[in-house]
């Protein structure tokens, strides 16, 4: 039986932190979290001195770290990956594809199916992100120009089998052709559908979410808005994906809150329109995460889009739009946080909210009694000073 105690601990709980806080866990369980105060250090536990004992977080839309990409199609890619991230407090993820050759998607698909559960020494893989064929071309942001789909049985059966095994969420463009078929079809089989990379009106939002689609992908990020549709209608005036969003309560979304792709003025605004509640952080983060600025590949090495790190943000090799993010959850929460979000509501965000939109907050994402023993140790400043997966310290 292993057992691991936590003492004098700040707990950050959902709605508020607890002074002096406790937690037991067994066999990588949570068995016991209250205030209790000690005179003395119980043998074997761990005194945190007043420290932030929060739940691991969980990373919803995750490319890649420390030089490694999921599309790579490699189970070291995958486990470099999940080491890197759990360095930055993240314990549960979703690996994320990017646009890419039909073979690259399967053989991402079965890492995903391969490697879900527990990788040791880094994140738990707990669900699937298929992101990129269901995309509109002219969305694809800095994603390479490869192989975009019509949605189709002979490619989506064998894309979303996987939904058998493990969470799948898809992401889909509601404006491309089929797009209604895919959605109802398989959200009927468990599949969750994202709207994303997409120029879609707001009406064809709200069809979408009559569909079945429940989140969109990165706020204020390669989406419609009244702005561009200007472009190709002078008058009425016309809401898109963006609006949408903010507007209609069915739907949850996320922000890539690293401090360069968003001001703080949107990360307010997201949070006052969605709450803490419809509203996930994520990193987005491409391999260059814990590596210097410089060139690297966005997907697959070798066939993926070239993309530069600079000064901790992903940009295109021109250096005139955003490329995808470079930075831990941590450095989100902190984000957030300094953007004037209270420690509990900005913790929840990358972790019992995101946790939710997954459909896993029964066993992550929260510090609640028979949960999974999955932390994160905070100083004052939301620096991660440990990380715990299932009760074994790994960082």
């Amino acid at each position: 039986m292993a057992v691991t105690i936590f003492v004098n601990a700040t707990l950050v709980l959902p709605d508020r932190l607890l002074q002096c806080g406790s937690l037991t866990a067994v066999d990588g369980r949570i068995t016991r979290a209250n205030q209790a105060k000690f005179y003395s250090t119980p043998e074997g536990a761990i005194n945190l001195g007043g420290a932030y004992l929060a739940p691991g977080f969980v990373d919803l839309h995750v490319h890649g770290g420390d030089g490694a990409d999921f599309m790579d199609g490699t189970p070291e890619a995958f486990r470099t990956v999940c080491r890197c991230h759990v360095r930055h407090g993240t314990t549960s993820l979703t690996p994320t594809s990017t646009v890419a050759r039909s073979d690259q998607y399967d053989r991402f698909l079965a890492l995903c199916g391969e490697l879900y559960g527990d990788v040791p020494g880094g994140s738990r893989i707990v669900g699937c992100h298929f992101y990129g064929p269901y995309f509109a071309r002219p969305a694809r942001g800095c994603h390479p120009d490869q192989e975009f789909l019509t949605p189709a049985p002979e490619n989506a059966e064998r894309f979303f089998s996987l939904a058998e095994k493990m969470p799948l969420v898809v992401t889909v463009a509601p404006e491309i052709e089929r797009a209604e078929w895919l959605v109802r079809t398989y959200s009927a089989r468990g599949v969750r559908f994202n709207a994303g990379h997409s120029h879609a009106t707001f009406p064809q939002v709200e069809s979408a979410v009559l569909w079945g689609v429940r989140h969109v992908d990165h706020l204020f990020c390669a989406m419609s808005d009244r702005a561009r549709l200007r472009q190709t209608q002078m008058f009425p005036m016309r809401g898109g994906v963006l609006e949408a969003t903010l507007y209609l309560d069915e739907l949850t979304t996320e922000v890539i809150a690293d401090g360069k792709h968003l001001a703080p003025e949107l990360l307010r605004l997201a949070y006052k329109m969605k709450g803490p509640d419809r509203l996930a952080l994520v990193t987005d983060s491409m391999r260059a995460v814990d590596l210097p600025d410089g060139e690297y590949w966005f997907g697959a090495e070798g066939t993926g889009e070239r993309v530069r790190k600079l000064n901790g943000v992903g940009v295109t090799l021109d250096g005139t739009a955003l490329a995808s993010g470079a930075m831990g959850m941590d450095h989100c929460v902190r984000t957030m946080h300094a953007a004037g979000v209270p420690i509990p509501e900005a913790v929840r965000m990358a972790s019992l909210t995101p946790a939710r939109i997954l459909g896993i907050d029964a066993d992550v994402g929260s510090i609640e009694v028979g949960k999974r023993a999955d932390f994160v140790v905070l100083d004052g400043a939301l620096n991660v000073k440990s990380v715990y997966v299932s009760g074994e310290q790994v960082v």
